[in-house]
Order: structure tokens, then C-alpha cells, then sequence
């Protein structure tokens, strides 16, 4: 069993950076490949970024490739997001998720684990 935490969000002007946290319980959490995703309202949930079990792969939707960066800490049993030169279109709740296949985290929204979410709102 595997729970996720998520923090970091809050209220950024277009242009500025977050980093987003997402702190797993669990003994097993460096076994799973891990991913960020968020919706904003009214659109479905959507997939952001992807990493594997040791961090050496990783996958980003085109929207934000370049921008943003993924990473892990397996010691500390924790997950990053670095969002850099957000803009509004950027605002939503971001999702935590994890799962022991990272196919799944890259092409299905059928993650086993999932978190609260965290809000990030971009003004412009």
C-alpha cells in the first residue's frame, strides 16, 4: 500500500515557477514508476509527466516539455515537479499517481495510487 501527499501549489504570476512535492508512505515506493497529472475545471483529468522506478526515464505531454521537469528522490520517498514559465493555461489541480508498470502512468489514467491533489493557479 502506498500513499501520496501532495504540496507546493499556490498562487503564481505568468512567467514564474513552482515545485511541486509528492511524499510517499510505504517501504515499496522506490519499486514505482510515479507521475503527475491535473485538471483544470470543467476538462478531464490529463497526464503531465512520468517517471520510472529509478529515474531514468521520463516521459512530459507536449504542452509542457521543456518547461517543466520531473525527478525523484528515492531516499527520501518523494516525487518532484518543477514548473518553470507557467501561464494560466497551467492552472489546475495537479495529481500525484503511482503505479508499478510505467506504461500506465504514461497512456492510461488507471494509475493504482493516487493523491488529494494540489491547486496552482497561474494569473496572467
Amino acid at each position: 500500500q502506498v500513499q501520496l501527499v501532495e504540496s507546493g501549489g499556490g498562487l503564481v504570476q505568468a512567467g514564474g515557477s513552482l515545485r511541486l512535492s509528492c511524499a510517499a508512505s510505504g517501504r515499496t515506493f522506490s519499486s514505482y514508476a510515479m507521475g503527475w497529472f491535473r485538471q483544470a475545471p470543467g476538462k478531464e483529468r490529463e497526464f503531465v509527466a512520468a517517471i520510472n522506478w529509478n529515474g531514468g526515464n521520463t516521459r512530459y505531454a507536449d504542452a509542457v516539455k521543456g518547461r517543466f521537469t520531473i525527478s525523484r528522490d528515492n531516499a527520501k520517498n518523494t516525487v518532484y515537479l518543477q514548473m518553470n514559465s507557467l501561464n494560466p493555461e497551467d492552472t489546475a489541480v495537479y495529481f500525484c499517481a503511482g503505479d508499478q508498470d510505467f506504461r500506465v502512468i504514461v497512456a492510461t489514467p488507471y494509475a493504482t495510487y493516487w493523491g488529494q491533489g494540489t491547486q496552482v493557479t497561474v494569473s496572467s
